[in-house]
């Protein structure tokens, strides 16, 4: 400037190359990237280019969510790999590696890639630095130094979008556009080659594209000669969606089936292509179908940034990898286990909108409709005539049909802000366990009683509260005048955390002022007996109340109590309870959840699989590492957590479920196969359960055996144990023990003495009932050396070591409590607790456990009616002696009579006898 003479006054300087901190900090900008020839390979596999793309919006055929790309830099040729979960990478880049290796003769040598956290895991580090692999990666917010991989997958996307545009495809056919692009882009020429294709650089020859088809486009396959019958069409109708990898044919999704198939033998008709419906065309020519992989790659020179595909952080979950192609590819002997999404009209759909019910989720939704208007008012006037006094929570009652029942709503407190010492105390409130609940009912069984069932209408809000508790009025129902006033709860409300607690303490109190005992050993049980030693037993699951006995007064005069105290409804003979259906009939009692599993199955999708005759393999032994790639854990701990619930009345899945819940952290691929194999199984026996039936004895009795070192990983030994009366088992377990046994023995002495401390619950339950145990309970082991142990301190060199709590059987043994004996590995009940057995192993144990299918009980009472009938129609000498003695063991003061009608028959007398044995009793 003073040079020009622009300005006056300014003094000469000098150039200053020291770095000014103010300028660089307010003018610095990213370095422009070099636009000179870049570094090529010289050989292939010298330089991998690869990048992740997802996830994708909607889930393929085969259920994946991302796919990543590999790249050789000398040739070009692309590998595309299909994953549920971006955390497998590194599986994937493993299985490449191994067929590219192979396949070509050269070692993959550089790797470059983004730093995104698939490919910066300790994990692939480790592998690749064993490897020898270098690893070029790029700096953060610099994904042009990637441009290779990523510009690749843009193409790709591109490609692939515009292909399912043009043919109307629905979202879930992604994959299969993305593995055809890639397929074509390998068989075309590139800028980065001369007169060669990418397939051709790789492999040393030219790809033949003849073969080549439109995609999308109409298309018959042919069905073989043993698929159809004599008169059958020879093809069937599909739709083409790509080149099969490893196989020589073209893959094709059946409209008919639903299914993808691979076949080889394809009539083309590339004028024509499917109409999917205005939904699914909408849905791909007007809505963004890629989410995460919509590329800006626009901007100006300098700011030019390709931006990498969108991720997200997930768990560790199934993934799916393939070569190429989706995994739900089959041939036409085969089924493929995905299905593609089903097309509906708009007359179901609005058929079926117009059936679903729908819950309101607060009052604003509930406002206006006539009937959660009397759902909200009805629970109003219970708070008020409970004198109770925040949030309405909604729900459907509906029959066993289906049909709803009626509407219920629940006013709820805003629990979640209490404050613990403040607003409550204790909130513990003890429940009901379900070996007791089926203890109870194998007595009843034996017994020849009745069970029944109350309900307590609102049960919480008769609970007192002991702390001053303040609530909001209700949304919607303001009094009048005193918008601004609060509630002062008396009583407790649902939603406060003491409410569990105050309502037992309210019934507990109500039936100890009503002389009942509460057992010792079980909390929600109580007992009450009358001057003739008749009784009554009751059991409570928080607002449920299930009671029986052989007191007919005794049952009348409680629910006459109960229901002048609360709010009841009578729900008569016992048939449903915590999701177990209850059969009564005269020769016992079933239980079972044939409705559960249905549901079960139908959830993850098994609903019309095919059933196998045992839950799980013989001679194949589970491990946490099987070399399978992992699977999908929340699927898989859904699939687990069900079965344990099923085992409440399904013993025989006890050890299947048991086994599959010790690899919850980290299923694998295997594990998640056989717990769908436990579900296939379910599948052919949804209608069993237990049976338990009325006999004299009323012995506990008690069944335990081990598997020795039966666990790969650990080398630890599986216990099992099971308890009856002589009938269906009421309890059972299948446990990992805890610590390792060094001999088949040792293991059975743990085992005992686990199924030991179980053992002295039950007696002190029948003690309550009434059912003392004089005698010692007989606990069943196969193993002599085992018994020895338990008996006396024998074999001291190589027991010394054993943990001293296992120790605890030898003080039941002295104090007459159990009685340890022998039986015959055939005769062990409880073998089916600790390992996978043979078919007919497997059914002879679980027929002993009592678990028969409902049907076989059904069928068991039309046998007894016909020999009732055969019994009214031929009273003989010998028939009616064994009635006599039954009759007999009810009442002994029958016994003159018996004898008098015994003696005429046996002189020849002709007697009406009433045909069964009841009605005789009467006639008596």
């Amino acid at each position: 400037m003073q040079s020009m003479e622009m300005v006056t006054g300014l003094p000469a300087l000098t150039e200053v190359k020291d770095v000014c901190e103010g300028c660089v900090t307010g003018k610095h900008h990213r370095e422009k990237f070099d636009k000179g020839e870049a570094w090529r390979s010289s050989y292939p596999l010298q330089l991998v280019h690869t990048d992740l793309c997802g996830p994708m919006q909607h889930e393929s055929n085969g259920g994946n969510r991302y796919f990543i790309t590999f790249i050789d830099d000398y040739s070009r040729v692309c590998w595309v790999y299909f994953l549920r979960n971006k955390s497998n990478a590194l599986t994937v880049f493993k299985k490449y590696k191994a067929l590219v290796e192979l396949q070509s003769g050269f070692k993959v040598k550089k790797m470059r890639s983004d730093r995104g956290g698939e490919y910066t895991s300790s994990e692939f580090e480790r592998f690749c630095a064993e490897m020898g692999i270098e690893r070029q990666m790029t700096v953060a917010y610099s994904p042009q130094q990637n441009g290779v991989a990523e510009r690749k997958n843009r193409t790709i996307v591109e490609m692939a979008r515009s292909m399912m545009t043009e043919k109307c495809l629905p979202l879930n056919f992604w994959a299969e556009a993305v593995n055809t692009a890639v397929y074509l882009q390998n068989r075309c020429c590139t800028n980065s080659l001369t007169n060669k294709t990418p397939f051709e650089a790789f492999t040393g020859r030219k790809p033949g594209i003849k073969h080549l088809k439109l995609f999308g486009c109409i298309c018959y396959i042919h069905i073989p000669a043993h698929l159809r019958q004599k008169l059958d069409g020879k093809a069937e109708k599909g739709i083409f969606v790509g080149y099969g990898n490893c196989e020589k044919g073209y893959r094709v999704y059946v409209i008919q089936s639903k299914k993808i198939v691979l076949s080889r033998s394809v009539v083309f008709d590339e004028d024509k292509f499917f109409t999917w419906g205005e939904q699914q065309q909408e849905a791909v020519t007007s809505q963004p179908w890629l989410k995460g992989l919509e590329m800006d790659v626009n901007a100006s020179e300098g700011e030019q940034q390709i931006e990498r595909t969108q991720f997200v952080d997930e768990e560790v979950h199934s993934p799916v990898v393939l070569t190429g192609n989706e995994s739900d590819c089959s041939s036409l002997q085969s089924t493929p286990s995905s299905t593609p999404v089903k097309l509906r009209s708009l007359e179901e759909i609005y058929a079926r909108c117009h059936m679903s019910i729908v819950e309101p989720e607060n009052y604003k939704e509930a406002a206006g409709n006539k009937a959660w208007e009397e759902a909200m008012n009805a629970e109003l006037e219970m708070i008020e005539k409970n004198s109770t006094w925040e949030l309405w929570v909604f729900k459907t009652k509906l029959n066993l049909d289906g049909t709803i029942h009626k509407h219920k709503a629940r006013l709820v407190a805003k629990g979640y802000a209490q404050k613990p010492g403040v607003d409550y105390n204790e909130t513990f409130a003890p429940v009901a366990r379900l070996d007791t609940i089926r203890t109870l009912i194998a007595l009843a069984s034996q017994k020849g009683w009745k069970l029944f069932q109350l309900d307590v209408k609102s049960a919480f809000l008769n609970g007192v509260l002991e702390e001053e508790v303040y609530v909001e009025q209700p949304q919607g129902f303001l009094v009048k005048k005193a918008e601004s006033k609060v509630y002062k709860l008396k009583k407790a409300l649902y939603g406060l955390k003491q409410a569990p607690r105050a309502w037992y303490s309210e019934i507990d109190a109500y039936l100890t002022m009503c002389k009942f005992k509460r057992s010792a050993s079980e909390a929600t049980l109580y007992t009450k007996a009358d001057c003739e030693g008749k009784q009554i037993i009751v059991s409570i699951y928080v607002d449920d109340i299930v009671y029986t006995g052989s007191s007919d007064a005794l049952m009348k005069e409680f629910k006459k109590e109960m229901m002048q105290r609360y709010e009841m409804t009578d729900l008569g003979l016992l048939h449903h309870f915590l999701g177990m259906g209850v059969l009564q009939t005269s020769q016992g009692i079933f239980i079972h959840q044939s409705k559960y599993a249905q549901s079960l199955l139908k959830k993850f999708g098994l609903e019309d699989c095919k059933p196998v005759s045992i839950p799980l393999p013989t001679g194949e032994k589970l491990k946490k590492i099987d070399g399978s790639e992992l699977a999908d854990e929340c699927t898989y701990r859904k699939i687990v957590g069900s079965l344990l619930y099923l085992t409440a009345t399904r013993p025989d899945l006890m050890y299947a479920a048991s086994l599959l819940s010790r690899f919850m952290n980290q299923p694998t691929r295997k594990h998640m196969g056989v717990a769908k194999r436990v579900l296939r199984y379910v599948q052919g026996t949804l209608h069993y359960g237990i049976e338990y039936v009325r006999n004299q004895s009323s012995t506990l009795v008690g069944f335990c055996d081990a598997d020795w070192a039966g666990s790969e990983d650990d080398s630890l030994s599986t216990s099992g144990y099971a308890f009856s009366f002589g009938s269906g088992v009421f309890s059972w377990a299948s446990v990992k023990q805890n610590t390792v046994a060094l001999s088949t023995a040792e293991a059975e002495y743990v085992s005992a003495s686990e199924a030991t401390t179980q053992a002295i619950w039950p007696r002190f339950v029948l003690d309550d009932f009434g059912e003392m145990q004089t005698e010692a309970t007989p606990m069943f082991c196969d193993n002599m050396s085992s018994i020895s142990m338990a008996k006396n301190p024998v074999f001291h060199q190589k027991t010394r070591h054993i943990n001293r709590r296992f120790h605890f059987i030898r003080e039941a043994l002295q104090e007459g409590k159990i009685s340890v004996k022998f039986c015959s590995s055939e005769d062990q009940l409880a073998d089916i607790f600790t390992k996978a057995l043979p078919k007919e192993r497997f059914n002879q144990l679980r027929f002993k456990l009592g678990v028969k299918a409902k049907t076989s009980l059904q069928g068991d009472s039309r046998r007894r009616e016909k020999e009732k009938k055969e019994l009214k129609d031929s009273w003989t000498v010998e028939r009616f002696v064994m009635v006599a003695i039954w009759c007999i063991q009810e009442d002994p003061s029958l016994r003159p009579a018996m004898k008098k009608v015994v003696q005429m028959l046996e002189g020849g007398v002709q007697v009406s006898v009433p045909p069964d044995p009841s009605s005789f009793i009467s006639s008596i």
